[in-house]
C-alpha cells in the first residue's frame, strides 16, 4: 500500500484508537464499542465515555468516521473510506513490528 501523507498524518495510531477504529469497522454505538474495545483487547484496553466521545469528535472532524444511525440518543457510527485506509497502514505497521519482535524474541 502506498503512503500518502493524507495517510501518514495519522500515524501511528494510539492503543486506544487502533481498537475504537477496529471496532468502527461494522456500524456501532458508543456503549457497544466500549464493550467491544474490551473483548477485542482481551480486557487490556478500557475506554471511558469521554474519551470515546472526544475520539469520536475528532474522528469525525477528520473525515476517519461517519454517523449512520441514530435512534432515541443512540447514535451509531462507521469508518469511512479514508478511515480504513489509516487503519490498514496501522495494521501494516503493526505486522512489520511484530515480524521484528518474532526475530528477535529468541535473543532476549
Amino acid at each position: 500500500m502506498p503512503k500518502s501523507d493524507e495517510i501518514q498524518k495519522y500515524l501511528p495510531l494510539t492503543e486506544s484508537m487502533f481498537y475504537v477504529m477496529l471496532s468502527l469497522v461494522d456500524p456501532l454505538h458508543g456503549y457497544g464499542v466500549m464493550q467491544k474495545v474490551e473483548t477485542i483487547s482481551r480486557g487490556s484496553v478500557t475506554i471511558g465515555p469521554g474519551t470515546l466521545y472526544g475520539m469520536f469528535t475528532s474522528f469525525e472532524g477528520e473525515g476517519l468516521i461517519t454517523m449512520v444511525k441514530e435512534e432515541e440518543r443512540r447514535k451509531s457510527y462507521l469508518l469511512t473510506a479514508k478511515g480504513k485506509r489509516v487503519l490498514a497502514r496501522q495494521i501494516e505497521r503493526l505486522e512489520i513490528m511484530n515480524k521484528c519482535a518474532a526475530e528477535f524474541k529468541n535473543r532476549l
